[in-house]
């Protein structure tokens, strides 16, 4: 009897699935969304909007019309195209299985976000992890001895960072881009809407630098929609390895929809940008806690007893992330997604019992 273990590759088999914990019933702050849903009225007409789209049709692989909208709301600039993907994981899948030739590593600060570490495993690349400095800043001097040492094809900035919050130096960052001649440069912009700051307008000086956003942390998460803007030449290579596809027709619809709105969910980050500052100041405040600067909309919070903190906050139905057994540099550290006030005020409670 032919069983996984005689088929499955030894390193998928070692692996554990991607934890994604049940919230029902909980305040949800462990995934860095945004809280607020729709305004009703506009709910409706995207109701109606949907309600139009032919399901019984394929999707447009390359859907004209809502690239050139991200093109326009983005500030995309001329001579970079955007490619579409099933949210910025499954880019990060296709940048990996594009790059992976025999020997090819990948590189990025540690900690950070988890799918570059796993999209360099599942496609057979080396993975190179930096540590950032004690205040969770970037080491630029190691990242850049780093790229020396490994040359190589692929190097992560998160602009900000996940989960740490923290907006690397835009100096440091291009002393990194220069010195990485033989690399591609991903931008990781997933926070933008929090950060304010961005390189899509300088996406063009470099040429070997893309930038990377979702739509998922602006408040569309359900949705799944990332996209990559960068040259042509980078891009028609990653669509080579594109699924047919794979942005279904309800995404496009949404995504094109919601462009038209996009003031509504900038002012829902507005919103969220001040209650960070707002929650921040309070969880400070609280005996034993450390919060880190965060340019994300969730901060990063040190504790004297992580676990401890975590089962306080769950049994209080408050769902956050414990990321202390990530990273030696995220001992004891909790990441508390910010969210409505009501949901705020929840957590500081909890938090407030956990830190006595």
């Amino acid at each position: 009897m032919t069983t996984p273990q005689d088929i499955i590759r030894s390193d998928i088999l070692s692996m554990k699935g991607y934890p994604v914990a049940d919230a029902t019933g909980f305040v949800k702050l462990d995934a860095m969304e945004n809280p607020f849903t729709l305004p009703e009225p506009l709910a409706a007409q995207l109701g109606e909007r949907l309600a139009g789209v032919a399901l019984n049709r394929y999707p447009a692989p390359r859907p004209a019309q809502l690239i050139e909208r991200i093109k326009q709301v983005m500030g995309v600039p001329a001579g970079c195209d955007v490619l579409l993907g099933n949210g910025s994981d499954e880019i990060i899948s296709m940048v990996a299985v594009a790059c992976a030739k025999p020997g090819a590593k990948l590189l990025a600060p540690t900690p950070g976000f988890v799918m570059y570490q796993l999209s360099a495993k599942l496609a057979h690349l080396e993975f190179v992890g930096v540590p950032l400095r004690a205040d969770m800043t970037l080491d630029t001097d190691a990242m850049l001895a780093a790229i020396a040492e490994h040359r190589p094809s692929i190097i992560y900035l998160a602009y900000p960072n996940n989960p740490t919050g923290t907006l690397y130096d835009d100096a440091d960052m291009e002393r990194i881009i220069h010195a990485a001649r033989s690399s591609l440069v991903v931008i990781d912009e997933a926070y933008q809407p929090f950060a304010q700051k961005s390189w899509i307008a300088r996406a063009s000086e470099f040429d070997n630098v893309v930038v990377m956003r979702t739509v998922s942390k602006l408040g569309l998460a359900g949705i799944r929609l990332g996209y990559l803007v960068g040259a042509p030449a980078w891009l028609e290579e990653f669509d080579k390895v594109r699924p047919p596809y794979n942005v279904n027709v309800l995404t496009q619809a949404a995504a094109e929809f919601m462009l038209e709105h996009v003031d509504v969910l900038d002012a829902q980050a507005a919103q969220l940008r001040e209650a960070r500052a707002q929650l921040a100041q309070a969880v400070a405040a609280l005996p034993g806690a450390w919060v880190f600067p965060s340019a994300g909309n969730f901060l990063l919070v040190r504790v004297p007893d992580a676990d401890a903190a975590f089962e306080t906050l769950l049994s209080a139905r408050v769902l956050t992330k414990n990321v202390s057994k990530m990273h030696p540099l995220l001992a004891n550290c909790l990441r508390l997604t910010v969210g409505a006030p009501d949901e705020n005020a929840q957590m500081l409670a909890a938090l407030k019992l956990a830190l006595k």
